[in-house]
């Protein structure tokens, strides 16, 4: 085997048939169920679908019709929390939101990567964590295996890489703290 070639017999893909079989059941689902009731009117509904497929949400969670959720069973939702248009949920780990959560328009939460020291590049994952009041502003990114505490907002456009302490404003690339946040 010379360098260009990829030995991949000791490669497992830690998915297994029955989440492969899931996923594909869920994307029917969603084209069906989930996607075609964009109102208000059938928040309740879209609600209902996701549980049906293993969601943990409070009956006040709110997920707009235009999200992606790829693995609704790692989704996890307090009171209150919303994710909102053209979101993209990468949970292949879980995504746990407490209470009072806003991931704003075009974020993207992506708990899983590829071990770019392997040759296999195997699966990574690891979940993502956001604490109750926190906001995920607009088109920002939070990388696999982050914690964002209580009342912490992180910018529109941030790229997270590193866990956010609770109450710190952040923004940037890679996400910086650039203020403290207090609720008046």
């Amino acid at each position: 085997m010379n360098d260009t070639q990829v030995d991949l017999s000791n490669y497992h893909n830690r998915l297994t048939l029955r989440n492969k079989a899931g996923r594909m059941a869920w994307m029917i689902a969603r084209t069906l169920l989930f996607r075609p009731f964009p109102s208000r009117l059938f928040k309740r509904w879209r609600t209902e679908v996701l549980r049906l497929f293993g969601a943990k949400l409070s009956k006040t969670a709110s997920v707009h019709a235009s999200a992606r959720i790829w693995a609704p069973w790692n989704l996890e939702m307090g009171d209150c929390s919303t994710i909102s248009d053209d979101v993209d949920c990468y949970n292949v780990d879980k995504i746990v939101l407490g209470n009072n959560v806003t991931v704003s328009q075009r974020a993207f939460l992506c708990t899983a990567s590829h071990d770019i020291r392997s040759k296999g590049h195997e699966l990574l994952t690891s979940p993502i964590t956001i604490g109750d009041g926190a906001w995920v502003a607009a088109e920002s990114f939070v990388g696999m295996g982050i914690r964002i505490g209580k009342g912490a907002v992180v910018g529109a456009r941030a790229v997270v890489t590193k866990d956010i302490e609770p109450w710190s404003i952040v923004g940037g690339n890679p996400a910086k703290k650039i203020g403290t946040r207090s609720i008046t």
